[in-house]
């Protein structure tokens, strides 16, 4: 089967304000996420519960993918308690893994130069975001970081794009969300009527890349960066 062809981004950076970004799989590398919840929870709970690693990680997916896209099933606070293991000290155990996407601390020196306000939106559990902040040290580059918990609801919901619209006062016409789930871009489009949406078509280094067949997807964020560059050459 064909892959889909790449749509470029063409961002109109002169008319954007804001720029929303996701944290996993967009600023840093999915890879964590990926060997932790595939393969070093399940080999953690095989060792616990007596299981081949294999029936511990059939048992755990089953769990995992009933909640995906779901507040739950990024809240370490109830994994801990439905798995009867410590999740947030297991993270910091191979936290080593944790990595920023190449291009990322450019992208985001860009908008500082560029003046545009930059917010971080993230299913992220809190605890998960400490974490991770302790080893990719990005804080000082967001002028502001809503988790979905404080929100009520996960980004694939409906509810969330105007909550979060009422929350951060943005201006949807003028505003960027980057993300690497075509869920929360759909759902950012249909229900929160975001203009510019961007898709990270490779969120974890380990795994191939996939592009959107409807929005705009990058590889690195130098690609955002480029267009604007091209876009100011061409003016001049």
């Amino acid at each position: 089967m064909n892959k889909p062809p790449k749509i470029n981004p063409n961002p109109d950076w002169e008319n954007i304000d804001t720029v929303l970004l996701d944290l996993d799989g967009t600023l840093l590398d999915r890879h964590f996420d990926d060997y932790f919840w595939g393969c070093y929870v399940p080999e953690n709970y095989a060792l616990l519960y007596d299981l081949e690693i294999e029936e511990a990680r059939g048992q755990l997916l089953a769990r995992f993918n009933e909640l995906q896209g779901t507040l739950a099933w990024a809240d370490l606070d109830h994994w801990s308690e439905v798995l009867g293991m410590d999740i947030p000290e297991l993270k910091r155990r191979v936290d080593a893994l944790v990595a920023v996407h190449p291009h990322v601390v450019d992208f985001l020196l860009f908008c500082r130069e560029n003046q545009k306000r930059v917010c971080l939106v993230t299913n992220a559990h809190h605890k998960t975001l400490a974490i991770k902040m302790a080893r990719a040290p990005l804080v000082k580059y967001w002028d502001q970081v809503v988790c979905a918990e404080e929100i009520g609801v996960a980004k694939e919901e409906p509810e969330f794009w105007p909550r979060l619209e009422r929350c951060l006062g943005y201006d949807k016409a003028r505003t960027m969300l980057v993300d690497d789930t075509e869920r929360v871009l759909d759902a950012a489009f249909t229900h929160g009527g975001l203009r510019y949406l961007i898709h990270v078509a490779r969120p974890s280094s380990r795994a191939p890349k996939g592009y959107s067949t409807r929005y705009s997807s990058i590889v690195y964020f130098s690609e955002l960066i480029t267009g604007a560059e091209n876009n100011q050459e061409g003016r001049g």
